[in-house]
């Protein structure tokens, strides 16, 4: 049994959104622009202190743009409470005045600024980033890519203010390069982009400091999910259910060769529990899913006939695309599940199947890497990358349904709202750990949630799955290893 799960999670906003609510909260009288500055720069000063011995000498880089303001009052405190303290900066031509105000508070503390110096930046032990934040702009400097790809080639411990410099906060990508910090201080509201892309590897650990912008931060249409959303979710099941309660599934693909891929589809699937699971492949493979797998039921297919489409009626839910090929076989029992009207899961070759055929508008979750995603898209995987946002805004528009957009910080899409889900880790990046999502989130809509919840839920619990798996290490992990994990969560 289910609870009604209006899924719990956390906004996420775009930088204009959050530079708006700065103006709103500034026009309400409450706050001015350079309080919000030292509200940011104690914030620092207060986790710096948290974690480093006031012994520390600690490397503070500045651009010229708020995000150095906020620099430089971290600076300043730093002083002020017995760090030893340099700051090098980059000159502004034309500083703002929160900017200036932050400068001459730095310099009443005692500080000077000085010029970017890589041999120093190479051996530093703590280094605060403050270069970019939102601020960036097209192209880095060759003098900020230098800096950047010093900070990252040394053994320092990085924190980045607000953002780390270089990554594109909308996105989650970056041009050139950015800085690879272990912690991020986000400032306001979390930015949409830092869970997703490039900046998962970026950002380090995040943490968000309340400046006072919450009651001036918008409706959002982009939100976080992650571990806290399983809470409540999951009732306990009535003493008197039965299988048929928890749904039936046909897990259809595995053409020569690929029997492993809906195997592992179809136990995901069992794990998330569904209460019946039928496997439709060639009957070469049988022997492989049943003795594996013995609750698992089974259907041989050489062609699509008659008793083919009985088991797709059979079924409440479908899940194609695990080693599905690409030859006629598979292409005909895509054609085969588009003629039914049961709500379905696609995946893996289902979805380079899918990029061929005039289908759309269907009940269906697809679930492409960026790979398929590009397929899907006509697009290279680059540009995919670019926008993961704009990407499932992009295939949702041509395909309709639920996208789930995998990757670091896979993005879930249904034409209203983004979820974005920083969960799993590179134990993932190996065969067989896709095929077993698309069981997972075919198993919950068939326990009765909704494609988007069952979408949702599906990627947390995966990625959950391997968090827990990856104790023991991120490599070597198995697609299997998950299984045990799925089912710890679920309950």
């Amino acid at each position: 049994m289910m609870s009604d799960p209006n899924l719990l999670s956390t906004p996420l906003f775009s930088v204009q959104q959050i530079k708006a609510a700065e103006v709103n909260a500034v026009k309400s009288g409450c706050v001015s622009l350079y309080e919000l500055v030292e509200r940011a720069g104690h914030a620092a000063f207060e986790l710096l202190s948290e974690r480093q011995a006031n012994t520390s000498k600690v490397l503070v880089l500045a651009g010229h743009g708020n995000n150095a303001a906020d620099a430089y009052i971290t600076a300043s405190l730093l002083l002020k409470s017995g760090f030893d303290v340099e700051l090098q900066a980059s000159l502004a031509s034309h500083p703002s005045d929160e900017l200036t105000q932050a400068i001459n508070c730095f310099q009443v503390s005692g500080g000077e600024t000085k010029p970017f110096d890589v041999t120093k930046i190479a051996i530093a032990t703590i280094i605060v980033d403050g270069l970019l934040g939102t601020g960036i702009k097209g192209e880095l400097s060759s003098e900020l890519t230098k800096v950047i790809n010093t900070v990252n080639g040394s053994n320092a411990w990085i924190l980045s203010l607000d953002v780390p410099s270089g990554i594109n906060p909308n996105t989650g990508s970056y041009q050139q390069t950015a800085i690879e910090a272990n912690m991020t201080l986000v400032f306001g509201g979390l930015k949409k982009g830092l869970l997703t892309g490039k900046a998962r590897h970026c950002c380090g650990e995040i943490k968000l400091a309340n400046i006072g912008l919450n009651e001036f931060l918008p409706e959002s249409s982009t939100a976080q999910i992650n571990s806290f959303t399983l809470e409540n979710t999951f009732l306990p099941r009535r003493r008197d259910a039965h299988k048929g309660n928890n749904g039936k599934v046909s897990i259809i693909g595995g053409d020569y060769g690929m029997a492993g891929a809906v195997r592992l589809a179809a136990e995901g699937c069992l794990r998330s529990g569904a209460g019946l699971v039928t496997v439709i492949s060639r009957p070469e493979h049988q022997f492989i899913v049943s003795a594996t797998r013995p609750e698992l039921m089974f259907w041989g297919c050489e062609l699509v006939d008659m008793e083919v489409y009985l088991k797709l009626g059979w079924a409440s839910v479908l899940v194609i695309g695990p080693g599905l090929g690409n030859d006629d076989w598979g292409y005909n029992l895509l054609k085969a599940v588009d003629l039914t009207d049961k709500p379905c899961v696609i995946d893996a070759d289902g979805l380079t199947q899918l990029s061929g055929m005039p289908m759309a508008d269907k009940d269906w979750v697809l679930t492409p890497h960026p790979g398929e995603a590009a397929k899907l898209l006509g697009l290279s995987i680059a540009e995919v990358e670019k926008d993961r946002f704009s990407a499932a805004k992009r295939l949702h528009q041509k395909y309709k349904g639920v996208i789930v957009l995998k990757g670091a910080g896979t993005i879930i899409f249904d034409g209203n709202q983004y979820y974005v889900a920083p969960v799993g880790n590179p134990g993932l990046a190996s065969g067989g750990c896709g095929d077993v999502l698309a069981g997972v989130i075919g198993g919950l809509i068939a326990q009765g949630y909704k494609s988007i919840e069952a979408a949702c839920l599906g990627v947390v619990i995966h990625g959950s799955a391997a968090d827990l798996a990856a104790q023991e290490g991120e490599r070597g992990m198995l697609a299997s290893d998950l299984m045990p994990y799925i089912r710890q969560l679920v309950n």
